[in-house]
């Protein structure tokens, strides 16, 4: 990632009180051996180490009183998406829809849990604000800046950044805390956020802001 812009947030680029810190899709099906995309025999140490940065975020924003907010992914066959199961068939890979299954245990987080007054979200669909009450928890709380980790990067990451950002909210991806199965991808979504809707930090640096 060094070849990527990265900058040192200041602490009012993050302050505290209008700021949460948002974790995507941290889920057993994306993240855990057992989940689906494990049973696949997919590589799963990137998001394993992303997570571990992730869950220092946590610690250092629960300490600074910075909002914390759990994204999910929550399917159900009568609410699949005509246009994703299409695609997926067309494409010849029917079936993958029913990742995070309702009742399957895929669709339970993985290894970071939210805590009594985070903020919870259950979606359908790759972005967080679509068909969901985020930004209208977010405003209530008086966020306009969003620290985004979380998987994965190029997909629900990605869509939910640039959701953000069409909502008028200052976004900052957390980039040593998002992962892709792919590095290129990983690296090539990281460059397109930073080019048109983000600023890159790492997690010491957020951690560092944070802690001043």
């Amino acid at each position: 990632m060094a070849d990527l812009p990265h900058i040192a947030p200041d602490a009012a680029m993050i302050a505290p009180d209008r700021t949460a810190l948002i974790v995507v899709d941290v889920q057993v099906d994306f993240a855990a051996p057992q989940g689906l995309i494990g049973s696949f025999g997919v590589d799963l140490a990137p998001a394993e180490a992303a997570i571990d940065r992730i869950d220092a975020l946590l610690a250092a924003a629960r300490e600074a009183g910075v909002t914390v907010g759990f994204m999910r992914v929550m399917t159900r066959p009568e609410t699949d998406s005509n246009a994703l199961r299409t695609w997926m068939e067309r494409r010849g890979t029917p079936g993958n829809e029913g990742i995070c299954r309702v009742g399957s245990g895929g669709e339970d987080y993985y290894r970071l849990f939210p805590r009594p007054g985070d903020i919870e979200i259950e979606k359908r669909v790759y972005s967080s604000f679509h068909g969901t009450d985020l930004e209208q928890q977010l405003r209530s709380r008086g966020i306009d800046t969003l620290v985004m980790t979380g998987l994965t990067t190029e997909c629900c990451v990605d869509s939910t950044t640039r959701d953000a950002f069409h909502r008028d909210f200052h976004t900052f991806v957390v980039s040593d805390a998002c992962a892709a199965y792919d590095a290129d991808m990983h690296a090539h979504a990281l460059k397109a956020l930073s080019e048109n809707t983000s600023l890159l930090v790492t997690t010491d640096a957020v951690v560092a802001a944070w802690k001043s």
